[in-house]
């Protein structure tokens, strides 16, 4: 196998497992290794026909799915460049990155394609279903006429069959460029985040090499954005890379819904954000805690071993029963939860990273995870922080090495301003690191307040806190006129099964916040709140901060 080579990973795996499910639907169709391999064969004749050439951008666009993984594997392993776009972008912003990333083919679900204005997108020659491979547009008559006489050239060619000996990919190179990945926007308009295949070979490596619990065969549920480069890379890359099963969810990950499918795929690794990992604590497990028997025995110093030993049993069961890890990333779990989840001695970890890394700069085994850190930095990585003392002052986090983007693309200013003079990534998250190289985030760079008497304020740590009282679904702690204000959005679930009415709420959240002040210093005091709907979020599920701030 070529030495640090991408494809020639996946080719291994894809060789070695053959006869193993690949891509599944959760109660739905299964394709094997040898049918990926086919289809990813398919639509490099297609590739072919309409004149695709190495680093033409091929754009996707849709739900997770198996034909978004096998347009994705078709269109590095022909030697184009992935422009993989977050299904739940507005239209707008769809448009801008098609256009901005000079895409001329692309694959979207027919929902996507039909809000889109065709005349904003003046590059674009083909457009293909992602539900079905159907052509939707183009501008060859070549390839129509293809795709007419597309099922007697394919029974053709497959005439004596498609087998192991027929899959062997290009070579890729180290620092050419394999996707482009727009981020979110929480802070601003999306950028073009250039991913080289170094970076997509070694996230691939470490997290094949740090799971060797997962083997040929296991199954992984799909649940994150596939356009997204942590889910792209340890749901899609790493479980390929491994020979595992990858099953689409196909719903919204709701506990029941999550519950269901991890009866039926009983998975060794999950993958969450916070969100997810605390709606299955505080809806599913803390209630059931809190009532009779078990609320008593936990009281009891001797006993509650052994509750807590019977709720880590059922919170193993509630993910599948072969549950080995949890791995939270994506943004800070809440402290209740995580205090909880390490009293039962729960198997999760919690791991840091950025598209611009694609994405891993720390993780570590769970056994090895230290309470509120984000993990110890991976062997391919460097950091360090902007401060006189890393370990105690906080400062930028920066990082080095083979993980990291070539720059964004066509947007030098950005890259210029994103890399310091000696080549380090500034994250924009704000962090120490201890002397065993745990990392320890405390917020945004870009969201620190600045105090009366210019001290550091982390609206975070006070988001935490509110966060932390069961009446408050989410919250916002931001500047105005040199005052913390806090932006609150109520539970209204367990307000009304409470039953605290509508206009006791003001005096309720008075108490709250009168609480976590006692609490915090003095220069970070909360000054007011104010009580809201829902905020505006990205794809990701962050809030749209700038949104809500002066």
């Amino acid at each position: 196998m070529a030495q640090n080579s991408f494809l020639a990973l996946i080719e291994q795996s894809i060789r070695l497992n053959w006869e193993h499910p690949a891509l599944s639907e959760i109660q739905g169709k299964t394709l094997y290794y040898k049918d990926f391999a086919k289809e990813i064969d398919k639509l490099h004749e297609f590739f072919k026909i309409e004149g695709v050439k190495k680093g033409d951008k091929i754009a996707l666009c849709g739900k997770n799915s198996a034909n978004w993984a096998i347009t994705f594997f078709a269109t590095l392993t022909y030697g184009a460049v992935s422009v993989s776009i977050l299904n739940e972008f507005d239209s707008n912003s769809v448009q801008f990155i098609v256009d901005h990333s000079d895409t001329k083919v692309m694959f979207a679900d027919q929902n996507i394609w039909s809000s889109l204005d065709e005349t904003k997108l003046p590059k674009l020659d083909t457009v293909y279903s992602l539900d079905d491979f159907t052509l939707i547009k183009s501008s060859s008559d070549d390839l129509k006429q293809f795709v007419n006489n597309s099922p007697q050239y394919f029974a053709k060619k497959y005439e004596k069959g498609f087998f192991v000996n027929d899959v062997s990919y290009r070579a890729d190179k180290p620092e050419e460029l394999a996707v482009i990945n727009y981020t979110s926007g929480t802070t601003s308009s999306p950028k073009g985040v250039m991913i080289p295949y170094r970076s997509l070979w070694s996230n691939t490596k470490y997290a094949n090499e740090n799971v060797p619990f997962v083997t040929p065969g296991d199954n992984i549920l799909c649940m994150l954005p596939m356009a997204h480069t942590y889910g792209l890379a340890f749901e899609i890359l790493n479980t390929i890379g491994l020979g595992g099963n990858i099953c689409f969810l196909g719903k919204s990950p709701t506990p029941r819904v999550l519950q269901d499918a991890f009866k039926e795929t009983k998975p060794k690794l999950v993958l969450v954000v916070p969100l997810i990992l605390e709606k299955i604590v505080t809806k599913v497990v803390l209630p059931k805690l809190q009532q009779g028997t078990a609320a008593r025995l936990i009281k009891l110093p001797f006993l509650n071993r052994i509750v807590y030993s019977k709720v880590r049993k059922s919170m193993i069961e509630f993910f599948g029963g072969n549950l080995v890890e949890v791995v939270v990333g994506g943004a800070a779990l809440n402290t209740e939860v995580e205090n909880f989840l390490t009293k039962i001695k729960f198997p999760f970890t919690i791991g840091y990273g950025m598209t611009e890394c694609g994405p891993l700069i720390s993780y570590v085994y769970w056994s090895e995870y230290r309470k509120r850190s984000s993990g110890q930095v991976v062997d391919r990585m460097q950091a360090k922080i902007d401060s006189d003392d890393e370990q105690n002052i906080v400062g930028e986090i920066l990082v080095k090495g083979t993980n990291l983007m070539l720059g964004y693309y066509k947007n030098e200013e950005a890259t210029k301003d994103t890399f310091t003079e000696d080549g380090w990534l500034k994250t924009g998250d704000l962090g120490t690191i201890d002397s065993d190289n745990y990392i320890y985030i405390k917020g945004r760079n870009k969201n620190m307040i600045l105090g009366p008497s210019g001290q550091n304020i982390y609206p975070e740590d006070i988001e935490e806190r509110l966060n932390g009282s069961h009446y408050i679904e989410e919250s916002l702690a931001i500047g105005e006129n040199n005052k913390i204000v806090a932006l609150i959005v109520p539970d209204k679930d367990t307000l009304e099964k409470e039953g605290i009415e509508q206009e006791k709420w003001e005096e309720l959240f008075n108490k709250v916040v009168e609480d976590i002040n006692k609490t915090l210093p003095t220069y970070s005091k909360i000054a007011s709140f104010r009580m809201q709907e829902e905020f505006e979020k990205t794809p990701k599920r962050s809030i749209r901060r700038f949104k809500y701030q002066e």
